[in-house]
């Protein structure tokens, strides 16, 4: 398992200095966004030129593009924002071969109009699964026809806030360009008693159970048992638990840290890679190279 890290953790001025900074870290492996390459994160278009520097500066580091970001919300109210996404995630899609990574990621959306991280009433109903499928769907007509594979993941605040509904989203969709990206912060809830922190174990149980066999990247962030959000080792999440359940699971790909500010990168990879030991999963720390 290899530690990464979102690449607008770092600011800079271009997509050559946040590589520069992951390496000053020992970091190979980032989940991308385009705005570290001074455009919005779904952009309306994608210079060719641009995404090939952006490999090209990536490869001259030894840096793994395993994902870019194509956050959209799926189920905005209001269906021309839902097309818009829709056409905005086709752009990014027809960039990623020159970008040199094959995986988007996704936010299967709330009912929210103005932030699609923030949950919604409107969220569990049966219009709201509608439309998500129906977007699903439009994606993943152009994950099919781009090449890229897609990946979501169940978040408390939007439609898919659980592994079972994520089982159910892919035993709907039944498309082999559709995984799960596993962030363990994100199946707890400090407003449901179901889904507290002292559940951990039965928690994780169910979202291996559930999703194991479909991951296709791994999050490592935090949270307390106040809900509240934090850099990797600085909440209550059993991170040994969360570590061995993702290597049963058969996952070994990247570990990729967010919910963090630059001055937290060297505290959490110091937990990670302690963790790491502790469970006896490869060499923590090692880095690819």
């Amino acid at each position: 398992m290899r530690l990464g890290i979102f690449a607008k953790t770092f600011s800079r001025p271009s997509p050559e200095g946040v590589f520069g900074a992951m390496v000053g870290h020992g970091l190979r492996e980032t989940q991308f966004n385009m705005s570290v390459a001074g455009l919005p994160p779904m952009p309306d278009e994608i210079d060719p030129a641009l995404a090939d520097r952006v490999r090209e500066a990536a490869a001259e580091r030894n840096i793994a593009l395993v994902a870019v970001s194509g956050t959209f919300n799926m189920i905005h109210p209001d269906p021309e924002v839902r097309r818009d996404g829709l056409r905005r995630l086709d752009v990014l899609a027809g960039a990623c071969e020159r970008l040199g990574t094959s995986t988007v990621t996704l936010c299967t959306g709330t009912r929210d109009p103005e932030d699609m991280w923030r949950r919604h009433l409107g969220n569990a109903t049966p219009e709201a699964w509608r439309d998500l499928l129906a977007a699903m769907q439009e994606a993943l007509e152009t994950a099919e026809r781009q090449g890229v594979t897609l990946a979501f993941e169940p978040e408390i605040s939007n439609v898919v806030d659980s592994a079972e509904k994520g089982r159910r989203l892919l035993d709907e969709m039944r498309s082999p360009r559709l995984k799960v990206i596993m962030d363990a912060a994100n199946l707890f809830d400090a407003e449901d008693p179901a889904r507290r922190l002292s559940r951990s174990e039965e928690i994780l149980d169910e979202a291996f159970e559930l999703l194991g066999g479909d991951l296709v990247l791994a999050h490592a962030k935090d949270v307390k048992g106040s809900g509240e959000v934090v850099a990797a080792g600085k909440g209550d999440l059993d991170y040994a638990l969360y570590l061995k359940r993702l290597s049963e699971a058969g996952y070994g790909g990247p570990l990729v840290m967010h919910g963090l500010a630059e001055e937290e990168v060297d505290s959490s990879l110091a937990f990670l890679r302690r963790k790491l030991a502790e469970v006896g999963i490869g060499k923590a720390g090692e880095v690819r190279r």
